[in-house]
């Protein structure tokens, strides 16, 4: 593994003014193959042929956020789904702007970020509300106070920062995976550059229609976060005879909410409170592989035993800084890309009609965006992604049907704008992030593309990997998790 910087401009508008430093790790491919471009492989989904693969030149990775680090993906080559793609290319990873060492957003202090335990109403009253009010301008105003250029953290030029680091790493064309918010960066870089892609996947879509940059998408994304957290709670009553929290989803939610309330009563270990249950179980709606070992906490201090639930749960103070940098970031780009509702009675209506319908997520959803409505720094109006024509190259879109955190339709709507661009779905799957986990037929797309450019004519479906098995009394029986 090797690790260095790259200098970038803080302001593009001033190339040749302040330059911070972007970390960026490498492994180099571990094929023997020579050259670039070789074709291989004999059917299309499926994984290419058994021959040591050409040396394709350099993978750039960003697994989403805003606000998270890729540093740490040249070191996926080593898992069986990635051995193929690690030997053909360079595995790049780099932490974004703001993110990690690269010029590192703070805007409150992590003890503060991080305290525990909190509670976390589903329908909040009017004094909950104006304290959430007083912590989210408070929070903005740190926003601006810690960070001199504050406004200069935005997607477009996150996009700006990869073509720069594209032509560092001595690239003519730019391969590229994106998951999640790494969907809509790369989809401002296809539209700023369109002739400097050669591959691009989108894995998990952020919906990019301006429109909905980012108080629209934060809405859909909390309606289907329910629809998942349903999905949890069907399969655990399917697995009664596990966890005994009751035979129906139900039955399921009202011993959830017996846990939820005990907590609010008495948080477990003295750091668990309904916040940090919350938090726990909202991973259940990204990661199906989470479900296991949810069930069973659940179960276990229902009946007397919080252990599990404290080790799942419970805030590590190790990770403090590093959660309080990635939602700094997460903040900082989201306010900073696009206009907001600065009036908070247009978020009460929205989220007071919409926690009706999906309580799990909705408000907590809003306190987490709510310090945009106060936001010092200026907005910019969304670029509107578009590609026509020939000059972007064929593009790869994965998406599974169910995802909670990105929603099809996002899928459905960058398939529309970008005109080259293929749309592989897992059906009836809501995992988040599906390149490289355990669905071999996505993982034959996604290797056919990357290492041969080859993709179906215009869409494809995969059936939904298997459901995780329960747990039986050992460690859950799990699943590698995508990225």
């Amino acid at each position: 593994l090797q690790c260095g910087t790259v200098s970038v401009p803080l302001d593009y508008a001033h190339p040749h003014g302040e330059q911070i430093g972007l970390t960026v790790s490498r492994n180099k491919p571990t094929g023997k193959g020579k050259g670039k471009g070789q074709e291989q492989g004999k059917k299309q989904g499926k994984a290419a042929g058994k021959k040591a693969v050409a040396r394709q030149g350099a993978l750039v990775f960003n697994p989403g956020g805003p606000g998270a680090s890729g540093m740490y993906f040249p070191m996926i080559g080593v898992m069986p789904e990635w051995k193929r793609i690690a030997a053909a290319y360079d595995l790049i990873g780099y932490a974004p702007r703001g993110v990690g060492r690269s010029a590192p957003l703070s805007c409150q202090d992590p003890k503060e970020f991080g305290k525990a335990p909190s509670s976390a109403p589903v329908h909040p009253d009017d004094a909950y509300k104006q304290e959430r009010i007083a912590r989210a301008k408070a929070y903005a105003r740190g926003c601006a106070d810690r960070n001199p250029g504050l406004r200069h953290y935005t997607s477009l030029n996150n996009a700006r920062d990869l073509d720069v680091l594209r032509a560092a790493l001595g690239e003519k064309k730019l391969t590229f995976l994106g998951a999640s918010y790494g969907t809509y960066f790369g989809a401002l870089y296809a539209t700023l550059f369109p002739t400097h892609v050669r591959r691009m996947v989108f894995d998990s879509a952020v919906n990019p229609a301006p429109a909905q940059i980012w108080y629209r998408n934060n809405l859909d994304q909390s309606a289907a976060f329910e629809r998942r957290w349903a999905d949890f709670r069907t399969w655990v009553a399917k697995h009664d005879k596990t966890y005994h929290l009751g035979t129906t989803p139900e039955k399921v939610m009202e011993n959830y909410e017996k846990v939820r309330a005990e907590l609010g009563r008495k948080p477990a270990g003295g750091k668990v409170g309904q916040g940090q249950l919350h938090s726990a179980y909202l991973k259940a709606g990204y990661y199906d592989d989470y479900w296991p070992e949810r069930a069973k906490a659940l179960s276990a201090y229902l009946k007397g035993d919080p252990k599990p639930l404290i080790e799942q749960a419970a805030p590590e103070p190790r990770g403090a800084a590093d959660d309080e940098n990635g939602n700094a970031v997460y903040t900082a780009v989201e306010c900073n890309d696009a206009p907001w509702p600065t009036d908070f009675a247009t978020w009460d209506r929205d989220n007071t009609l919409l926690a009706r319908l999906a309580p799990f997520e909705t408000w907590d959803n809003a306190w987490m965006n709510l310090p945009c409505a106060y936001w010092p720094a200026p907005r910019q109006q969304p670029l509107d992604v578009r590609a026509d024509g020939d000059e972007l190259p064929p593009t790869l879109i994965l998406a599974a049907e169910r995802d909670a955190a990105t929603p099809y339709e996002g899928a459905r709507e960058l398939h529309r704008r970008l005109s080259n661009s293929v749309l592989v779905t897992e059906r009836e799957a809501g995992t988040h992030g599906i390149g490289g986990g355990p669905n071999e037929c996505v993982n034959g797309y996604l290797e056919a593309y990357l290492l041969e450019g080859r993709l179906p004519v215009r869409r494809a479906a995969c059936a939904p990997h298997p459901e995780p098995r329960p747990e039986s009394g050992g460690r859950a029986v799990g699943r590698p998790r995508a990225l």
